[in-house]
């Protein structure tokens, strides 16, 4: 497909460069929504770097099982867990099965997220609660239950939280996704200086528009499309592939006087301007 003909192709650029190093050698990772999307081209670049991975899914047990394969094949360990992130006791056990599988946790990446494409107007408690308990709640939730792993073993770590231009940027007829990754955004200023003292860095990603399934209804209509292509500076959506360099960048070494911001890697979107 074009995906992985961009995805080998990138990977052979960045061989080239000499930035495939494995930076992440003996570093453990979670990744939640970890089987799809986003969240699979993350355990992979991670991985490929040299971390070993906690893969956290709810649905697709079989996607999960071949992606812990692909990890293998990479020469690291991986597992999967069936954890519901909205939930505080199922990020505990996610934590839990880290420390037990690999004994500690350096790299929480808080990547789950829904959307229910509903307006402020017609948006139902359901679904708004369904969106920030899954986006913001779990962000929320994993960030103090791995800090405080982290803690615990003594030596500092990464929070990566997986946000949106969106955290920033309306997108009308999105208005509870919109809140809750406005919720992240101070989330990870405000956490990475209350855990700046214990040497864990918060950094948020903030992608555009990225080809994965979230994106399925405007991918698959042609006029859509050509108005998101027009709209973005670079003039195409990401691939997962280029989200997940950034997220193994601010997982390593050389990010290690980032925190509390967020980096957007959006094509230039965000700037865009019709130049009236």
């Amino acid at each position: 497909s074009d995906q992985q003909d961009l995805s080998k192709t990138n990977r052979h650029r960045l061989k080239d460069r000499g930035i495939f190093s494995m930076s992440l050698k003996g570093k453990v990772a979670i990744v939640t929504g970890g089987n799809s999307g986003i969240g699979l081209a993350i355990v992979l670049e991670l991985a490929r770097q040299g971390a070993n991975i906690v893969i956290d899914y709810i649905s697709h047990p079989e996607a999960t099982e071949a992606l812990e394969k692909q990890v293998v094949a990479l020469g690291d360990q991986a597992i999967g867990v069936d954890a519901d992130v909205s939930k505080v006791a199922d990020l505990e056990k996610l934590v839990a099965a880290a420390v037990k599988q690999f004994g500690r946790v350096d790299i929480m990446v808080n990547n789950a997220g829904v959307e229910t494409r509903t307006s402020v107007l017609d948006t139902t408690e359901a679904q708004y609660e369904k969106v920030l308990e899954i986006n913001l709640k779990s962000a929320f939730f994993g960030t103090q239950i791995a800090a405080k792993q982290m803690i615990k073993q003594g030596d500092g770590g990464r929070i990566i939280n997986i946000t949106s231009v969106h955290e920033d940027w309306p997108m009308p007829g999105n208005t509870a996704y919109c809140l809750a990754k406005g919720g992240m955004r101070m989330l990870t200023r405000t956490a990475g200086v209350e855990l700046a003292p214990h040497n864990i860095c918060v950094v948020g990603v903030g992608p555009g528009a990225v080809a994965t399934p979230i994106n399925l209804s405007t991918m698959t209509d042609p006029a859509l499309m050509k108005k998101l292509d027009d709209a973005i500076p670079l003039g195409r959506m990401a691939q997962p592939e280029e989200i997940a360099s950034v997220v193994g960048f601010l997982a390593g070494d050389g990010a290690s006087y980032v925190t509390a911001t967020t980096v957007f890697a959006d094509g230039g979107i965000k700037q865009s301007s019709p130049g009236l």
